[in-house]
């Protein structure tokens, strides 16, 4: 612990499990004081308790569900100086059965949502002159995809652009936005629902030879809410142990 977030105030919306639990974790651990947000009330509660921090049911795709976390972090703190939005979903789908329902209600979670945090942030953050806004973004949709990942794939290469725009209008104001690409994450959702065949594919398709954590991607986020990124914005950090890198599969050196 370096203390690289002392005493600022951070909200993070989608912080019950996976990733946002590690960049709750990480970012308790070099002092910044929390706000949790997410639908998911047990485990959300359940990690605001393990760290001592205030937790509010959040659906991201609600402006109105924004205006409030962003809220309670003002009333529990008197300030906002980082937000997190990591909330989002990737039901599994192929284009041609996916409904116009299903498409909307990804944009809703993923991309409105980065657009709602966004919006209830400035307001405090353009009054105080400072302030870090962060989005996971993802390496599927900027740069590749998969089948089944069609509304999710759009909706991440939108924040992307997002990103860039917010980070130009809202330069002027002190406020920097920036985002981070994680590759295949090893999550409590991915052994749960993708098993063993797939994550020893994935492995496969890794340089590094491993998926990476939630802690890996955790300390991206660190270094972009830290004073150490206070001249980047409008950019993303790519975590993915090098899957884009390769031509093809048959990417590794052997011996002779």
């Amino acid at each position: 612990m370096t203390d690289r977030l002392k005493d600022r105030v951070a909200l993070i919306i989608g912080s019950a499990r996976g990733i946002g639990k590690g960049i709750a974790r990480r970012f308790a651990e070099e002092g910044a004081r929390l706000v949790l947000a997410d639908t998911e009330d047990g485990a959300g509660q359940a990690t605001a308790d393990e760290l001592a921090v205030p937790f509010i049911h959040t659906d991201i795709s609600l402006m109105a569900d924004a205006e409030a976390a962003v809220a309670l972090a003002l009333k529990q703190h008197g300030r906002l100086d980082i937000i997190v939005q990591n909330a989002g979903i990737y039901p599994w789908q192929l284009i041609e059965n996916t409904s116009a329902d299903d498409w909307d209600r990804v944009m809703a979670v993923n991309l409105r949502g980065t657009f709602n945090a966004s919006r209830a942030a400035l307001v405090p953050m353009k009054a105080q002159g400072f302030g870090r806004m962060l989005y996971t973004s993802s390496i599927t949709g900027p740069h590749v995809t998969s089948p089944g990942h069609g509304h999710y794939s759009a909706s991440k290469a939108g924040i992307n652009g997002f990103i860039r725009a917010a980070a130009l209008e809202f330069s002027g104001y002190g406020i920097t936005v920036n985002g981070v690409e994680p590759g295949n994450i090893l999550t409590e959702a991915i052994e749960l629902h993708r098993g063993a065949a797939y994550i020893k594919n994935m492995e496969d398709s890794i340089p590094l030879g491993r998926l990476g954590s939630p802690r890996d991607v955790a300390n991206a986020f660190l270094f972009l809410a830290s004073d150490d990124a206070s001249y980047i914005t409008g950019t993303t950090i790519v975590v993915d142990g090098g899957q884009l890198l390769p031509e093809g599969n048959d990417f590794r050196l052997l011996p002779p």
